[in-house]
């Protein structure tokens, strides 16, 4: 008996734990969305890591570093008719350890002006500080 109420608090303490931290990340995704739709890039980049170490890759290739990053959206999203309103739909969070998640999911870009457009996207996330952010983002 004794061992079976073992079992069954460490599954719920793992379990809370999980969801806890699935509850992080979906945080980070929401604020992100906000501030996007919100028109705020600078806000939106506060959820990457700031550093060199930082990756983006799409369909022009690898953007390396932070500020290259975020000129790269700069750049890229001239404007609120370009930025549009996005939508994230997450598909999956898998964590790799206390301090690493991978995150596979749709982004969806509605714009009335300029013809909406969408893809996949897969985000690895660092815990630093406490905080998690993006160290990777793959977007297609």
């Amino acid at each position: 008996m004794k061992k079976l109420f073992l079992f069954f608090t460490l599954s719920t303490v793992c379990f809370n734990v999980f969801s806890q931290k699935k509850e992080d990340i979906l945080a980070v995704m929401a604020r992100q969305q906000n501030n996007w739709n919100a028109g705020d890039i600078e806000k939106f980049m506060e959820d990457y890591l700031k550093s060199d170490e930082l990756q983006f890759i799409g369909s022009k290739g690898v953007v390396k570093g932070w500020q290259a990053t975020k000129d790269r959206y700069l750049k890229s999203y001239p404007d609120r008719a370009t930025m549009g309103q996005l939508k994230f739909d997450i598909l999956e969070v898998d964590y790799h350890s206390k301090k690493s998640a991978w995150v596979l999911g749709k982004w969806y870009l509605t714009r009335p002006e300029k013809g909406d457009v969408g893809g996949y996207f897969t985000l690895i996330f660092k815990k630093v500080k406490g905080k998690w952010l993006i160290v990777s983002d793959h977007t297609s």
